[in-house]
């Protein structure tokens, strides 16, 4: 009925030249949509990316919310999006998404007016902004973030130091060394595994930097732990120029610099 009486309308507030063109447009609409009853697709399909069926949890929607921030505090990914979040990490999606983070960030990089006396830095954190954890994330006993974390089977993988890097970010790292900036690691990891970090960094080219800055016993984590370093370096007369990082908790807070840069990483959440 609806319908009719839109068409109604049309038709009657329709100069007389165009009636003929716009019944002819009525009567195309009408066959196309008969002939194709699914031309217009669900919005939410009834499969998450990986094939699986799965709750009326939009998988899609709940990671945009852990990338805008909209979701905080959140303790594991829901046990519904396992598979969607293995699909998109595993998937060329995640490698574009970081890829084009790599990218603006020399767009930009390459436009500061830098100093020259060596104290134009660029933050990196480590975990899923340089070096990847996803040979970790992917095992079974991990599932992407699904299961509870594991602080011991975490620091057993980070001792192995194999971790492989993040190609956008490795590849932006060697462009940033050849405009001039000095580089500066900034990672929540414990000092303890400073030898590990240093093997896994060199072995994967990330060969050299200005600092590695690692957190002792008692320093907190999340945002007042890399306020405070950040804050630490510019009381050194380091001037933060770039800073990138795949947590909020790595951009938000003080001292954050002069412009900040997300990767994505939907496994995980520091507060």
């Amino acid at each position: 009925m609806q319908n009719h009486i839109l068409q109604y309308n049309i038709l009657m507030h329709t100069p007389t030249q165009t009636m003929a063109s716009t019944l002819l447009f009525l009567l195309l609409t009408a066959t196309t949509a008969i002939a194709s009853p699914n031309i217009i697709h669900l919005l939410r399909p009834h499969s998450g990316s990986g094939g699986h069926k799965h709750s009326n949890l939009n998988c899609l929607s709940w990671r945009l919310a852990v990338e805008t921030n909209n979701l905080q505090k959140w303790t594991q990914v829901p046990q519904a999006c396992e598979d969607y979040i293995g699909h998109y990490m595993l998937g060329k999606q995640y490698r574009r998404d970081c890829d084009l983070v790599a990218a603006e960030a020399y767009e930009y990089a390459k436009a500061l007016n830098l100093t020259g006396d060596g104290k134009d830095v660029w933050v990196f954190d480590i975990d899923e902004t340089t070096l990847s954890n996803l040979p970790y994330y992917a095992r079974d006993t991990v599932a992407f973030g699904a299961i509870p974390f594991n602080s011991t089977a975490f620091n057993a993988w980070v001792v192995e130091a194999t971790a492989p890097a993040i190609p956008g970010s490795l590849k932006l790292y060697k462009k940033l060394l050849k405009l001039g900036l000095k580089i500066v690691f900034l990672t929540g990891s414990e000092e303890i595994y400073m030898e590990a970090r240093v093997k896994n960094l060199k072995a994967v080219g990330y060969t050299t930097w200005e600092k590695l800055i690692m957190k002792g016993v008692g320093e907190g984590s999340g945002v007042v732990y890399k306020s405070k370093k950040r804050k630490e370096l510019e009381e050194g007369g380091y001037r933060i120029r770039g800073n990138m990082g795949d947590q909020w908790s790595d951009l938000l807070g003080s001292n954050a610099g002069d412009r900040t840069f997300k990767v994505p990483d939907p496994m995980y959440y520091i507060g």
